[in-house]
């Protein structure tokens, strides 16, 4: 899966250390997740959803090999 969390946290001039408080998880989960390596729960995924303003699909996106 495909996200775009470092870009709008680059946006809103969140650190991760920032964006893990407002999210609560770990600042190492916000660096897996930019990094590819770690695929959010849905209630991460919508608490980023409404952290940046955005809709789910904004943020992530499914890519050829998820549907396998």
């Amino acid at each position: 899966m495909k996200n775009n969390i470092k870009i709008e946290r680059a946006r809103h001039n969140f650190t991760q250390a920032h964006l893990a408080a407002l999210s609560q998880v770990s600042r190492q989960t916000i660096n897996a997740m930019e990094l590819g390596k770690y695929v959010p729960s849905t209630v991460l995924a919508l608490r980023l959803s409404k952290i940046f303003g955005l809709p789910v699909n904004e943020l992530f996106e499914l890519e050829a090999e998820d549907w396998k």
